[in-house]
């Protein structure tokens, strides 16, 4: 019989591996949510362990081959993979039994056939743990060559390594709070690393805590809602008397608009997403407060807007480069050539929404991305042929942040490093957090 998280955990790799399906909605789903707690803790690691190591596996292996340059089948590859990471990285898992599994999740597979070479290939990894990629080898970062390098350059090796090192650990659980004193009964939680109404779990299942599943909590990684709380800033907002008009044009999944919501209660806030699916997880999610605002299921590219917002948010859709500790598979899937692919898509979001911007108004353009061209390229890009507008600088909004209490005091100095110059970019295992770009860009004031 095969072990209820080692199908399921196959069962979501497989489709990772055939199809662009997403290991976050996948380990949501209603198998992984019908295991006991055990298994699903199993499940989760084998899933993003799997995919962590995978570039590293699959170099290792292909040297175990009888014939090094066989194409595998995506069943073999997936059992091959999932046998290998288990004997080279949970010590705490029987041999046997992840040799058994691999071999039976085959065999009841379309390539049965496989079955004989997927047994022999693990047996020789588990009689070889010196086949295991080591702490100094390049094969041990598990992220591809052109990555690396180009994040040596710009960041510095050591920098490049300590990115490389956060995305192979499972990523830490961050909370929203609405209330700093929220207590959580079922989960041991610290404070943030930045924010006074962050908390990081230590310890406990935040997907099924009481006090999350209430809306007293959510979980939101601390650097998104770092960019929330820049496009939340009051200063410079318009507090005459009327009502702000506040624009969130990529809102999906939500947690920036409910952060927007919870700042600026005065505010009349639209959301636009292209998916109106998506658009209703965002009511789930919001709850009550998803009333007071508006939903508007368009293209961001595409919209028509008049210079009547104080404030845009444009926190565009991007290669994810920044958030591979928790989505994985990013690195296996992503190619360099993806990233002009997505500055494309981003500056037509941009420039889409800076005539939208009243006189004084400001836009902050973000995303979790780690590279230039999606980030200060779009900017220069786009201020190029909108000479009305120009870069506010991150590190006084982060100022005004910290003397308002909404960044602790000695976080403020922590986040120097993350806003040398006008931008906001925070680099994971730098800092304790995704990696998330951020520009605020304003429309000059009229001269009579």
């Amino acid at each position: 019989m095969i072990a209820p998280a080692r199908q399921a955990a196959y069962r979501i790799l497989f489709e990772i591996e055939t199809t662009d399906a997403h290991s976050d909605e996948l380990l949501r789903g209603r198998e992984v949510d019908a295991l006991s707690e055990q298994d699903r803790n199993l499940t989760t690691a084998l899933v993003l362990g799997t995919l962590r190591w995978q570039l590293a596996l699959d170099t290792q292996i292909r040297d175990l081959l009888a014939r090094p340059n066989t194409k595998l089948s995506p069943e073999a590859a997936t059992a091959l993979r999932m046998g290998a990471y288990q004997l080279w990285y949970l010590d705490r898992v029987p041999a046997h039994a992840a040799i058994h599994d691999s071999v039976e999740l085959v065999k009841h597979g379309r390539e049965r056939g496989a079955s004989g070479m997927v047994n022999a290939v693990l047996r020789k990894v588990g009689q070889t743990a010196e086949h295991k990629p080591q702490s100094s080898s390049s094969a041990a970062l598990a992220h591809p060559a052109w990555m690396v390098e180009r994040w040596a350059r710009r960041y510095g090796q050591a920098v490049a390594e300590r990115i490389c090192s956060w995305d192979q650990e499972p990523a830490s659980t961050a909370l929203r709070v609405a209330d700093p004193g929220t207590e959580f009964a079922d989960l041991e939680t610290e404070p943030g690393a930045f924010l006074t109404c962050a908390r990081r779990v230590v310890r406990g299942d935040a997907g099924r805590s009481a006090a999350i599943r209430a809306g007293q909590a959510r979980i939101q990684d601390e650097a998104s809602q770092l960019v929330a709380e820049i496009a939340a800033a009051v200063k410079h907002l318009r507090l005459d008397g009327q009502s702000p008009r506040v624009l969130d044009t990529c809102a999906a999944p939500g947690g920036k608009t409910a952060i927007l919501l919870e700042r600026l209660p005065r505010a009349q806030l639209t959301a636009v997403d292209v998916s109106p699916r998506r658009i209703d997880s965002m009511r789930k999610l919001l709850g009550p407060a998803s009333d007071r605002l508006i939903f508007e299921a368009a293209d961001a590219a595409k919209l028509q807007l008049r210079p009547e917002w104080d404030r845009i948010l444009c926190d565009v859709p991007c290669s994810g480069t920044g958030t591979m500790a928790r989505n994985p598979e990013i690195r296996v899937r992503l190619t360099e050539a993806d990233l002009r692919r997505q500055q494309a898509r981003q500056l037509e979001i941009l420039r889409a929404a800076l005539p939208g911007l009243a006189a004084g108004g400001r836009l902050i353009y973000s995303t979790c991305s780690l590279e230039p061209e999606e980030n200060e390229d779009v900017i220069a890009a786009a201020l190029r042929k909108a000479p009305g507008f120009h870069v506010i600088s991150v590190a006084k909004i982060l100022d005004d942040l910290a003397a308002n209490g909404v960044v602790t005091p000695d976080a403020r100095d922590r986040l120097r490093s993350a806003a040398p110059g006008n931008f906001l970019q925070t680099l994971p295992g730098v800092h304790p957090c995704d990696g998330f770009f951020a520009a605020v860009l304003e429309r000059r004031q009229q001269t009579s």
